[in-house]
C-alpha cells in the first residue's frame, strides 16, 4: 500500500491503522502499482485540527474527515493523532466492513492512555472518553481502565531509586511454530551452554556491582528465555547459587523462572528453584488440547502439563503462572473454552491470556500465508470468554499489552488472584523503573526523573547466544554516563 501525507503525520501510526483493516500489508516506499493509496490530508484552525483521508484499495473507494477541538489538557500531538486516526479507520471500516475493538489505539501499552485520563476524570467519564474519543468498544475501555488502575497501584509503589534484573537463557527444547523469540533448539547451539552459564554469571557479578555503585535497591528478579528450565539440574543450579549470594542482604519481593515448557519440569529442578528462593514460576500450556499441541511443535502431551503444574503445585513455590493462547491455528472456541475451564479448576494464582499475534520471523507464517486472515471470529469469542470466566472466578486483570498483526486486533491479559500481581511484569513495562538486561537479546532500560522529567535509554546486547559469547565491549560507561 502506497501512503501520502500531507502535514506533520506520524507515518508508523498510518501504517499501524491500516493494518488493522488489511492484515500482513506491506508499505514499500516505491511501489510502482500498489494494490491501495491512502492520502492523508491535515488541516489546522484557531480551533482545532481535521484530517481528510482517501483510500482506494482493489478499484473501492472512500473518503472520510475527521475534526478535533483543541483542549487543554490534551496535547497538540494527540489532538493530531486522534484527527488522523478518527479519519483513517472511518475509510477504512467503509472499504472492508470492520470493526475493531481497540478502536485507533494502537499502541503497545493502552492502559496508559487510560492512566492519562484518570489524572483529571473518573472512572465512568475515562470509559466513556476512550468510547467516544478513541472507538473503543464499551468491554475494552472498561478492561483498559481497571487494568490502568491495577497497574498504577504497583507503579505508585517503586521510584528510580528501584531495579529489576532480567537474566536471559535464550534456548528451548524446540520452536514453537508461532514464536518470534531469540530462542534455539539446534544440538550445535546447545553446545554453546557450558561456556553460555559461564559468561552469564561474570555479567550477573558486574551488573550487582553496577547497581550496588548507583546505590539502586533490586525489587524483583525475572528469569526468562528461552525456556531457562530446559538447562541441565548442573546448570540451573549454578546459575541459581549464584545469584542467591547477590540476593541474600537484599529483601527482593519477588523472584520469576519462566519454566514455560511443561516438558522440561521435573521435582529436581522445582526443588533446586525453590532452595534458592524463586517465589514464582510459568508452566504455560498454550493449550489443553493435544492435537493443537502437536500443529504448533510443542513437544509436550496435555498429560505433561498436568504433571508438570502437579510437581509445582507441591512445592515451595507460592506462585504458579498458567499462559494460554487464543486463536491459534487448528484450535477451535469450544477446543479453547474448554482449556480456561479446565486451568480454572485448577486454581492457579496467576493465568496469562495471549492473543495468536503473526510474527514475521515466526515458521507458520512460511507454511501458511493465509495465516493473517484465519481464526479472528473464534478468537474474538475466546477473549471475550476467558474475561468473563476469570473475572467471575477472582482472578483480576492487572497487566496488559498488545502486538501488531494480532488477530482480531486483541490483547494480551494477565490475570491474578488478589494479592499475586507479578511485578515484574507491570514494572518492565512503566515509564519509572530501570531493568537491567543479562544475557544474549536481553535490553537494559535506564530510568531517572530530573526535575519531573523521566529520561530513559535503552541498551541492546548482541542478539544470539554466539554474538554474546564474541561480544567484548563493555556498556558499563554508557551506564554511568546516563547516570551523571
Amino acid at each position: 500500500m502506497k501512503i501520502i501525507l500531507d502535514g506533520k503525520i506520524n507515518r508508523l501510526y498510518v501504517q499501524s491503522l491500516c493494518m488493522l483493516f488489511f492484515r500482513g500489508e506491506k508499505f514499500p516506499e516505491n511501489e510502482e502499482n500498489p494494490r491501495g493509496i491512502l492520502e492523508v490530508k491535515l488541516t489546522e484552525n484557531a480551533d482545532g485540527v481535521g484530517a481528510q483521508a482517501h483510500l482506494i484499495y482493489d478499484e473501492n473507494e472512500a473518503s472520510e474527515y475527521a475534526y478535533e477541538k483543541f483542549n487543554s489538557k490534551v496535547s497538540f500531538d494527540r489532538t493530531v493523532k486522534t484527527a488522523v486516526g478518527k479519519a483513517v479507520y472511518s475509510v477504512g471500516n467503509k472499504l472492508t466492513g470492520r470493526t475493531v475493538p481497540w478502536g485507533i489505539l494502537t499502541g503497545i501499552r493502552p492502559s496508559k492512555v487510560a492512566s492519562e485520563l484518570l489524572e483529571y476524570m473518573d472512572e465512568d467519564e475515562a470509559i466513556d472518553t476512550l468510547k467516544e474519543q478513541y472507538l473503543l468498544s464499551y468491554d475494552k475501555a472498561k478492561l483498559c481502565v481497571d487494568v490502568a488502575n491495577n497497574e498504577n497501584s504497583i507503579l505508585r509503589r517503586y521510584d528510580d531509586s528501584t531495579c529489576s534484573v532480567y537474566i536471559s537463557i535464550p534456548f528451548c527444547p524446540t520452536r514453537c511454530s508461532y514464536c518470534s523469540f531469540i530462542s534455539y533448539a539446534t544440538k550445535k547451539l546447545f553446545d554453546l551452554i557450558p561456556d553460555y552459564v559461564s559468561r552469564l554469571i561474570e555479567e550477573i557479578d558486574n551488573t550487582f556491582k553496577i547497581i550496588d555503585s548507583l546505590k539502586l535497591k533490586v525489587v524483583s528478579v525475572y528469569i526468562g528465555g528461552g525456556t531457562p528450565t530446559m538447562l541441565s539440574l548442573d546448570y540451573l543450579e549454578k546459575i541459581l547459587s549464584h545469584l542467591s549470594k547477590k540476593l541474600k542482604s537484599r529483601e527482593i519481593a519477588e523472584f520469576t523462572v519462566e519454566g514455560g515448557r511443561p516438558d522440561t519440569i521435573t521435582e529436581e529442578k522445582l526443588s533446586a528453584l525453590s532452595k534458592y528462593g524463586v517465589d514464582r514460576i510459568s508452566i504455560n500450556p498454550q493449550s489443553l488440547n493435544d492435537t493443537v499441541l502437536k500443529s504448533i511443535g510443542r513437544n509436550h502431551t496435555v498429560k505433561d502439563f498436568y504433571d508438570a503444574y502437579n510437581i509445582a503445585a507441591k512445592s515451595d513455590i507460592k506462585d504458579i503462572n498458567t499462559d494460554l493462547i487464543a486463536g491459534l491455528d487448528g484450535d477451535s472456541f469450544e477446543s479453547f473454552k474448554d482449556t480456561v475451564d479446565s486451568i480454572v479448576e485448577l486454581s492457579p494464582s496467576n493465568v496469562t491470556v495471549h492473543s495468536f499475534s503473526v510474527k514475521k520471523s515466526a515458521r507458520i507464517l512460511t507454511e501458511n500465508k493465509d495465516i493473517y486472515n484465519q481464526n479472528e471470529d473464534y478468537a474474538w469469542v475466546s477473549v471475550d470468554y476467558a474475561y468473563k470466566t476469570l473475572t467471575e472466578n477472582g482472578y483480576i486483570p492487572y497487566y496488559m499489552y498488545r502486538q501488531k498483526n494480532t488477530v482480531s486486533d486483541l490483547e494480551n491479559v494477565g490475570y491474578a488472584k488478589a494479592g499475586t500481581f507479578g511485578l515484574y511484569n507491570v514494572l518492565m513495562m512503566g515509564d519509572g523503573h530501570t531493568v537491567f538486561g543479562v544475557g544474549a537479546g536481553a535490553t537494559t532500560k535506564l530510568v531517572k526523573r530530573i526535575n519531573n522529567k523521566t529520561e530513559i535509554l535503552r541498551i541492546f546486547y548482541p542478539k544470539y547466544p554466539y554474538e554474546y559469547l564474541q561480544d567484548n565491549q563493555s556498556k558499563d560507561d554508557e551506564i554511568f554516563n546516563f547516570y551523571k
